[in-house]
């Protein structure tokens, strides 16, 4: 079970903040933006010859972050757990936007995912859970963001390097890339599968 509500904490900061970063429970935007630069610079840089699921796509910020970019991917799937979040991207970006939780219901399959922020407020069984099922539903890999550090929060998720390690040995997985020092306490990590070889 989550620590917190996710649904109750969710709508609590969009009652809060309205549909801004903070209603995402984001710093700011600037902080949004950053984090959304970092994934983008692990992502190929001809990204339109490639699918994309945002997982826990909350109002599609990033898919109108990639659109400012000039950089939108062959096609672009958002998926959420709340109602509320898939309605709202639903509006915002024009895209399919599906309900469902990424730890339980079967997904669909695509070239890449993503994730900005949804692992958060996830406990640490369902963070592997999370990222496990993104990577095994990715044909290229799996990118996201997390909180960074050895922390003990009643709230928040925070991760070491050595437990995305694990997880990465866990998966076994074939190349790992990690950014950080772009912002404090966050990290982000790209799990990243071999092309297969016709030889």
């Amino acid at each position: 079970m989550p620590r917190i509500d996710n649904e109750k904490f969710y709508k609590s900061s969009i009652k809060k903040y309205g549909l801004s970063a903070k209603g995402v429970q984001w710093n700011s935007l600037s902080s949004q933006k950053i984090r959304f630069e970092i994934i983008l610079k692990m992502l190929p840089k001809d990204l339109h010859n490639y699918t994309l699921v945002d997982a826990g796509c909350g109002f599609g910020d990033f898919y109108n972050f990639l659109k400012s970019k000039n950089q939108l991917p062959l096609k672009y799937i958002g998926i959420d757990t709340l109602d509320e979040m898939v309605q709202i991207a639903s509006k915002k970006t024009s895209q399919k936007i599906i309900k469902a939780d990424i730890c339980k219901d079967k997904l669909i399959e695509a070239d890449y995912y993503i994730c900005s922020g949804a692992m958060n407020i996830l406990d640490k069984f369902e963070t592997h859970l999370f990222i496990q099922n993104c990577y095994n539903h990715s044909k290229k890999g799996f990118i996201f963001n997390i909180l960074y550090g050895d922390k003990e929060s009643d709230i928040y998720n925070y991760m070491t390097l050595l437990k995305i390690k694990d997880i990465a040995r866990y998966l076994e997985l074939e190349e790992l890339k990690i950014k950080t020092r772009y912002l404090k306490n966050d990290i982000t990590i790209a799990f990243i599968k071999r092309s297969k070889s016709n030889f």
